[in-house]
């Protein structure tokens, strides 16, 4: 696994800069680990560099708690190749927003399912790659979104223990027999006045999930104004299942 840039934060967090081919990756892990941290995936909705610092932050509020964290570029984002047809669906249904239309089905399907037919065996490959690294131990969790990538990658990934989703992204209905297969503890946010999201199917998609234990914690408020002490909640979260 090749490290393209190293450096030492402010807190001891090593952050490493990472690349599995063509797909980029950043890796962080805590300055005083003494024996192979549990490792936290970070799901983000594509833009490594646009999101660096809300994904610095998580990162280092998870290695305060003992935890690695990594994440990759998506599919069609940063730096990576354009698809046409995702670019279209996307100007579709960004179309239909601004209307305030109801988002057709069909475009759901056209921007995310081949999205996450991509990204789910790049996560995958990328978790091959940590997880060889000495440093690194299991359990694996994953945190954030996009909510279908996460989806698909707790229904197919035995390795992933428990996941933290953020419900503020479309889901195509055909997924919900997937979500059916998740049996992993969930805790899953949402955004009450999510501008971007459909509530009634992120509830019905809650609903939906095969999870004994799942947790759904909503919050008034837009997609970008998840309260802080959501990160709290969600380290102890992840130390429930993790450690």
């Amino acid at each position: 696994m090749p490290f393209t840039s190293e450096q030492r934060l402010d807190d001891g967090v090593l952050e490493r800069e990472f690349a599995l081919g063509e797909i980029p990756g950043i890796l962080w892990t805590p300055g005083s680990a003494s024996a192979p941290a549990p490792l936290i995936l970070l799901g983000h909705p594509g833009g490594l560099h646009k999101m660096y610092p809300r994904l610095v932050a998580r990162a280092r509020h998870a290695a305060a708690e003992g935890f690695a964290a990594a994440t990759i570029e998506l599919p069609g984002s940063g730096d990576r190749p354009r698809s046409a047809a995702a670019e279209q669906a996307r100007a579709d249904l960004r179309r239909a927003l601004e209307a305030g239309e109801p988002v057709d089905e069909e475009i759901v399907d056209r921007l995310v399912l081949p999205l996450v037919d991509k990204a789910v065996p790049e996560w995958r490959a990328a978790l091959d790659a940590l997880l060889s690294l000495p440093e690194i131990g299991g359990p694996v969790g994953y945190a954030g979104g996009v909510i279908a990538i996460g989806l698909r990658l707790a229904a197919v990934e035995p390795r992933i223990s428990a996941a933290l989703l953020f419900a503020g992204s479309f889901v195509p209905r055909t997924m919900f027999e997937e979500a059916r297969q998740v049996t992993i503890p969930l805790h899953v946010l949402l955004q009450w006045d999510d501008e971007g999201n459909d509530r009634q199917l992120a509830l019905d998609l809650f609903d939906a999930f095969g999870s004994k234990e799942k947790t759904l914690n909503a919050n008034m408020g837009g997609h970008t104004g998840v309260p802080q002490f959501e990160g709290d909640n969600g380290n102890r979260f992840f130390a429930r299942h993790l450690k």
